[in-house]
């Protein structure tokens, strides 16, 4: 089911994923709308899911995390129980930051933070090779992130 928005919501949503701390005063007048306009149509698109949370994006590189590892996962599937046992483990792992699962070769991939390569090496002995029925692993090292974005085609 795919939503309509008008010239307006897309205005406010452009505002909001720039700037989501954005009270709402402001962030109607910088849409060039009413604060009462603003706020009824924050309310409709949160009603409709459009707007799932107004959330704090955390550096974890400000805090000390120098490495990030993507892990992909091939798991055992004669186990009927395989994915819900590995997902359930998996969010257990602090250092886990990010969990997807994939159709295709790869089953699901893990975005893994630590403060430096020797705390990734202990994370990764400790907690991800104790996952349950994994079948294989491929390990890729972050080196730049290009784009990371929020930002929609409004």
């Amino acid at each position: 089911m795919s939503i309509q928005i008008d010239d307006t919501d897309r205005r406010l949503l452009r505002h909001l994923l720039a700037e989501p701390a954005l009270a709402t005063a402001d962030l109607a007048q910088r849409a060039g709308v009413t604060q009462a306009t603003c706020w009824r149509r924050l309310e409709r698109l949160a009603e409709q899911g459009v707007i799932r949370a107004r959330q704090a994006v955390v550096d974890w590189r400000a805090l000390g995390y120098e490495v990030e590892v993507s892990l992909r996962f091939t798991l055992d599937k004669t186990n009927p129980r395989a994915f819900d046992e590995f997902l359930a483990a998996a969010r257990d792992v602090p250092e886990v930051i990010g969990i997807e699962t994939f159709l295709g070769r790869v089953d699901v991939r893990l975005n893994v933070i630590a403060r430096d390569m020797g705390h990734y090496q202990q994370i990764y002995r400790e907690r991800i090779l104790s996952l349950p029925h994994i079948s294989d692993i491929e390990a890729l090292m972050l080196v730049a992130t290009i784009k990371d974005s929020a930002e929609l085609p409004l």
